[in-house]
């Protein structure tokens, strides 16, 4: 009996799974048009009493999302506050609406993500895994490959599709 030879090993095929990069956290919401007067403006001594009272810990480890869904002008200090006063509880805080916040998650992970270590590689960027990761996140995976790598696929090492190939 000849010996089991595993050619995806001997590949030199480089494996990027997104789950890996992105890690794993709990994403909460804060909406902060609970704390408009009248729904249309928001009073600084009111809302500084929220500050001090509002239960911060809850958001320990959390990405963070803070918005306003009203179309009231909210100053940007108050934006600034919130963030200093999560900030002992959890340093991932963004300013997005829930629907954005996948996205600047993936923005901020991908960013050290090193192009040179992809130089001239055959590189795959591992799809169906256990979590949704945003389209997003492969296409900035994506962009950021295509510019050293030699190939770019997406798929599983033993079963690919070809995305980019470096032109000779």
């Amino acid at each position: 009996m000849s010996e089991i030879i595993n050619k995806v090993a001997q590949s030199g095929i480089v494996t990027l799974d997104l789950e890996d990069l992105i890690p794993e956290r709990q994403e909460s919401i804060i909406d902060i048009v609970d704390q408009l007067f009248q729904g249309l403006i928001l009073r600084e001594k009111d809302f500084r009493a929220w500050i001090k009272v509002h239960n911060w810990s809850a958001y320990k480890n959390r990405n963070v999302a803070v918005y306003c869904s009203s179309d009231a002008v909210i100053p940007t200090w108050a934006y600034m506050l919130i963030a200093s006063a999560l900030r002992p509880h959890t340093n991932h805080v963004f300013f997005s609406p829930p629907e954005g916040l996948p996205a600047l998650i993936a923005e901020r992970a991908l960013a050290s993500i090193r192009q040179e270590d992809y130089r001239d590689k055959r590189v795959v960027i591992k799809g169906c895994g256990h979590r949704a990761i945003s389209n997003h996140a492969y296409m900035l995976l994506t962009n950021k490959l295509v510019e050293t790598a030699k190939t770019v696929m997406y798929g599983e090492p033993c079963s690919t599709v070809p995305v980019y190939k470096q032109p000779k």
